[in-house]
């Protein structure tokens, strides 16, 4: 059973980020400030849902919550600052876009750089604790996925709008025969066997 917060005095967001281990595409994070009454049968850690269930969701939460935004970290910003910091820069550009001001952050994960003088806490596997957070990665997935399906019209070779840009053997065969493209992160071992591409 998720739990609605993590505290009840402070009104909470809850952040996650989505497409971590991929090869290509931004890294993308949402925060999401859920009502105090909020609840829904499906609702759960975006990685246990399918497809259709997210797609579902994903109208539910934007209705619903009392604010949310998603925040995008592209490629090119990934390989400057490394994927970790490229992760939490995404969850602080979507707590930015909020329409209300969190007094409390939760956070998916055991990292997390202080945003502004706001309180938080990491949580391990929170996505799969607290239904802020589990909203926040259902948007984070579901934004991500669309963006990775339009992009693969651009780039066909390596099936985004079916892998979303993880590693998997037919994107690791586009790669060795196409090359990479300006959407692969130059800093991630894009093939086993080749220690540079470039």
């Amino acid at each position: 059973m998720l739990q609605l917060q993590y505290q009840n005095k402070l009104l909470e967001a809850g952040t996650d980020e989505a497409g971590r281990g991929c090869l290509s595409g931004p890294v993308v994070a949402a925060a999401v400030i859920l009502p105090n009454d909020f609840s829904h049968p499906l609702l759960n850690d975006s990685k246990q849902l399918t497809e259709k269930q997210r797609a579902l969701l994903r109208p539910v939460i934007e209705q619903q919550a009392l604010a949310w935004a998603v925040g995008f970290v592209s490629p090119k910003k990934i390989d400057k600052i490394n994927i970790l910091q490229a992760s939490i820069l995404a969850m602080h550009k979507s707590i930015d876009k909020l329409k209300t001001t969190p007094e409390f952050i939760i956070v998916d994960g055991n990292k997390f750089n202080p945003y502004k003088k706001i309180p938080h806490q990491t949580i391990v596997k929170g996505d799969a604790k607290f239904m802020s957070i589990a909203a926040a990665s259902v948007l984070a997935k579901t934004y991500r996925d669309d963006y990775m399906e339009k992009i693969d019209k651009e780039f066909p070779h390596y099936n985004w709008k079916k892998n979303k840009g993880y590693p998997t053997k037919e994107h690791r065969n586009g790669i060795r025969e196409f090359g990479v493209t300006k959407y692969h992160r130059k800093t991630f071992r894009l093939l086993p066997e080749e220690l540079k591409l470039f």
